[in-house]
């Protein structure tokens, strides 16, 4: 024993306490038990959705069962500090995992939603406020040029600047023919799904600076389509291409562009006319992890690609199918 009481043995112990943290980025990070695995199978329930309808866009707070957008269990750790985010559809579902994602990891956030959606967007604004950041609800259509630059404008204006844009929002008609699908519908569906997307983003792009991020949500039809979803499908292809391109014309300016193209997720869009009738009930049986997926799920991949750690990746898709289809 040394003379201020230290033994070979609390030595060795303190060295054997350095060893058990590990230096991340200049931080040293305690290492604790092994994190626990979830079998993701048995994550959310594998029974059939029940058959189920509501008048399009469907409200996510009627839906059974609810949807799972991470509002009790995503954590977040400061990877978004100070961003501020523009989420279109982010009322409900995949925009709504996001834009709670990106409040709990530090973002102030603004969410687009059509106006009818108003009471799923009022618990959203909650769950932004109680991570202890701002939130601005901006109902819109966005189907025109004006509302899209518009909803652009007020979101600079209120969040004090934008580095992060999710073009989230989307209409979903299923048709088993093409002799089904109206003019009225396909004018719809690429007027809100690539036209918005579009019109958007050349809006905020003069707002945004080096380093900002714009993820555009595609979807496994975007590479193989579903044939009852020819309108759709062929919108989500269209936003493939447009990530693609987008991402090569601004990386002039250092801005990144990507896509999350998500597989069957339980969303409002299938419970208003994304199925066939009675179909709902085969939504996600096919794929090989026999389920559909959940918002949540898709949650970290839209923080992962908005975050400066990301910062080789653009004009990249990113995919969460359960295991079937692209990329």
């Amino acid at each position: 024993m040394s003379d201020n009481g230290t033994t070979r043995r609390t030595v060795l112990g303190g060295a054997a306490m350095a060893a058990g943290a590990a230096t991340i980025g200049g931080s040293t990070v305690a290492q604790g038990a092994p994190a626990k695995l979830t079998d993701p199978r048995g994550k959310y329930t594998s029974q059939p959705f029940p058959e189920q309808r509501q008048p399009w866009p469907a409200l996510q707070s009627k839906m059974t069962p609810r949807p799972d957008c991470g509002e009790t269990s995503y954590r977040g750790s400061g990877r978004l500090a100070g961003r501020k985010a523009l989420v279109t559809g982010g009322d409900s579902g995949i925009g709504r995992a996001a834009a709670i994602a990106f409040a709990r990891e530090g973002a102030d956030v603004a969410i687009n939603y059509y106006p009818t959606e108003e009471p799923d967007a009022r618990e959203v604004k909650a769950l932004i406020e109680q991570a202890g950041r701002k939130a601005v609800l901006l109902p819109a259509d966005i189907r025109t040029q004006k509302a899209c630059e518009k909803l652009v404008a007020d979101a600079v204006r209120a969040l004090g600047g934008l580095d992060l844009l999710v073009n989230n929002a989307a209409y979903q008609q299923s048709k088993e023919s093409i002799a089904d699908i109206t003019d009225e519908q396909f004018v719809r569906t690429f007027e809100t799904n690539i036209f918005a997307t579009f019109r958007i983003s050349k809006a905020a792009i003069p707002s945004m600076p080096p380093g900002a991020v714009i993820i555009n949500t595609g979807s496994v039809n975007s590479y193989d389509p579903g044939e009852e979803l020819l309108d759709y499908a062929s919108t989500k292809g269209a936003i493939l291409i447009f990530t693609k391109g987008l991402a090569k014309q601004l990386a002039s300016k250092g801005i990144r562009v990507n896509m999350v193209a998500p597989g069957p997720i339980w969303t409002p869009l299938q419970v208003a006319g994304g199925q066939l009738p009675g179909k709902l009930g085969e939504f996600g049986q096919d794929t090989p992890l026999g389920r559909a997926g959940q918002p949540a799920e898709l949650a970290p991949l839209y923080v992962m690609l908005a975050e400066d750690g990301s910062s080789f990746s653009t004009g990249t898709a990113v995919g969460a199918h359960g295991g079937k289809g692209n990329p």
